[in-house]
């Protein structure tokens, strides 16, 4: 079995993170399955795979539409007699239909890892129900019900949770955030790991601390944040000074091994206005740090409320204030919450569960048994 993972992405998110799992956990459960990553060149993801024993090939992606993309993929599916493709973004997507109509690709499958609505459009209907496509791979339930709309064949449509890896987990980091920001002892980092995009909404983080700190006076609290800044950035880090928050929250920027500083919050804080399931809370769980988090995307699936954490709708910032604020007095509660969680991620949601429930997908369409 030869499979293809194709990426059109220009940077490193959560997508590119279940690629590495997917094809490190089947090269040691089976290594009959030779897995290639096919990615952009000289991107985040190429020269994180260079660090690594997964086979790659790259090529330039300067817009979304390279046909140098599209033509280097149909060479490398003959060359390499690739049996499969595994398609993980939309630009890759549209790119892997046209190499389709010069040279005539294996069949595809897709993985759906955001919960956003397909739009109803000629050209984006046809994407997704091109008619290589022969699985779709939602990251969640709730992906799965939202691509429902759009989706002719509904047996198309499989969820496949991503998960988290039990075996690259660590908590050491180069330095320790209360070291770094001089945090007082009686002082809780309320953290956050994700890039500034869009659907992370970390307006709503400042809105957060602007509640709890300028508006409840409790000051007992300092928000970590940690992402890629992106041309969101500016903006948010203006807002942060015109509230007086600039001793309040500390935006870190990309950090390499972004997860291994998780053990050194006192709470995770989720605030995204569109998910499918974000690591940051798979990882959370894991570390035992309580989760506060909006109910988006698939995230009700793995946080239950009241539960093994606390939600609030998207935007809510109030309710999410008192959420930290609930957690932050009450080590009963967050107690409770950690065993719970860290239970759920270890039997439920790991990568080797989720590749093995892909390698089966993979077997169905290849009529391998």
């Amino acid at each position: 079995m030869n499979i293809l993972h194709l990426s059109g992405v220009s940077n490193w998110g959560g997508g590119e993170y279940h690629i590495e799992n997917l094809c490190k956990e089947l090269a040691l459960t089976n290594p009959e399955v030779q897995t290639t990553v096919f990615c952009v060149k000289d991107g985040p993801f190429h020269h994180r795979l260079k660090e690594t024993n997964i086979d790659f090939v790259t090529a330039p992606l300067l817009l979304k539409i390279d046909l140098r993309y599209s033509l280097k993929l149909g060479q490398i599916c003959k060359s390499r007699h690739i049996d499969l493709i595994h398609i993980h973004d939309t630009t890759a997507l549209q790119l892997a239909i046209i190499a389709d109509k010069i040279y005539k690709l294996p069949p595809f499958i897709f993985s759906k890892k955001t919960s956003f609505e397909i739009k109803q459009r000629k050209k984006t209907l046809y994407k997704y129900n091109y008619p290589k496509i022969k699985k779709i791979l939602c990251v969640s339930k709730e992906t799965q019900r939202i691509s429902e709309k759009a989706i002719v064949d509904h047996h198309k449509l499989v969820t496949i949770y991503h998960g988290t890896n039990l075996k690259t987990k660590s908590d050491q980091t180069p330095f320790k955030l209360r070291d770094k920001f001089v945090v007082a002892k009686d002082t809780l980092i309320i953290g956050n790991v994700a890039n500034h995009i869009r659907a992370k909404d970390l307006d709503t983080l400042i809105d957060v601390a602007d509640q709890l700190i300028n508006h409840d006076k409790q000051t007992q609290f300092i928000f970590v944040q940690i992402g890629t800044f992106t041309e969101r950035t500016d903006a948010l880090l203006e807002r942060i000074t015109s509230l007086q928050l600039t001793k309040h929250i500390m935006f870190m920027g990309y950090t390499e091994k972004a997860s291994n500083f998780i053990p050194q919050f006192d709470v995770s804080l989720m605030t995204s206005q569109s998910e499918g399931v974000p690591q940051f809370i798979y990882e959370s769980m894991y570390h035992k740090v309580p989760v506060v988090s909006t109910d988006v995307g698939g995230i009700p699936e793995i946080i239950e409320h009241g539960v093994n954490g606390l939600l609030a709708p998207a935007h809510d910032f109030k309710a999410l204030s008192e959420s930290v604020l609930k957690l932050a007095t009450n080590p009963n509660l967050r107690d409770k919450f950690v065993e719970a969680s860290y239970h759920k991620v270890t039997q439920n949601f790991t990568t080797s569960k989720m590749a093995q429930q892909t390698l089966d997908i993979y077997r169905e369409i290849l009529k391998i048994h």
